[in-house]
């Protein structure tokens, strides 16, 4: 994928869901994957044409699961001239070492959310982007109608009360391989942490299980996306 493309699919999330208002401060969470990197990318672009104007500044939440070389992601950050900030945390500790918790992305999950959250109000933040791309949206469908017994996806844009922010997933159309084709292209400085259960998880087996059912049943997975808008954001289009 080429980043007119990228431009292309973020500027229509954008603009359907009104994720961007004029004088939006916006935080970006940098884990050190493609997802998050390739949504930098996007929205540093978008920024120079886009008829709203808005401020980027981009956070990471280190976990604490040893060394993550974040060097060239702050590179990365200072050729797109957005600012920069690692939040030093204790998380993979308490969850894996002191609650030693069985299902530990939940909390981990939450932990980090928290700490990018309180970041994202401290530097005077309104909204925060998730780099969350069209498999996910799927995937967390198939989560909650497996584990939750209900069809469910998170939104376009969620505001949050407690902390006055806004969360915006820009991503939302872009398929996961347009993702890894576009990291590939511009070299993107991946620089992933380092969880123990990567690779071994429920989203995992759910995103294993739409691979098969897209094989076994070619286009499918268009149809469970266009379900999603319409069952879950009650979209015509």
């Amino acid at each position: 994928m080429k980043s007119q493309k990228l431009y292309s699919y973020v500027r229509k999330a954008v603009d359907d869901f009104g994720m961007i208002e004029d004088g939006d401060k916006i935080a970006i969470g940098i884990s050190g994957g493609k997802d998050s990197l390739t949504l930098l990318y996007a929205l540093s672009g978008l920024k120079i044409f886009y008829p709203n104007k808005f401020q980027l500044v981009a956070i990471t939440v280190d976990l604490g699961f040893g060394i993550q070389d974040l060097d060239k992601i702050k590179d990365y950050c200072k050729k797109f001239d957005v600012e920069y900030h690692v939040i030093e945390t204790q998380i993979a500790d308490v969850v894996f070492e002191q609650r030693k918790e069985s299902n530990p992305c939940s909390l981990c999950a939450k932990m980090r959310k928290g700490a990018l959250n309180n970041k994202a109000e401290e530097l005077g933040c309104n909204k925060i982007a998730y780099a969350h791309h069209k498999d996910d949206i799927i995937e967390t469908m198939f989560l909650s109608l497996i584990y939750e017994g209900r069809f469910h996806c998170f939104s376009p844009v969620t505001y949050l009360d407690k902390k006055r922010l806004t969360v915006i997933r820009p991503l939302m159309y872009v398929p996961e391989m347009d993702v890894i084709g576009f990291a590939k292209r511009y070299e993107l400085p991946v620089a992933k942490n380092r969880c123990p259960v990567d690779g071994h998880t429920k989203r995992e087996y759910v995103k294993k299980l739409v691979r098969q059912l897209v094989k076994e049943n070619p286009g499918c997975k268009e149809r469970f996306f266009t379900a999603i808008m319409n069952g879950c954001y009650n979209m015509d289009k």
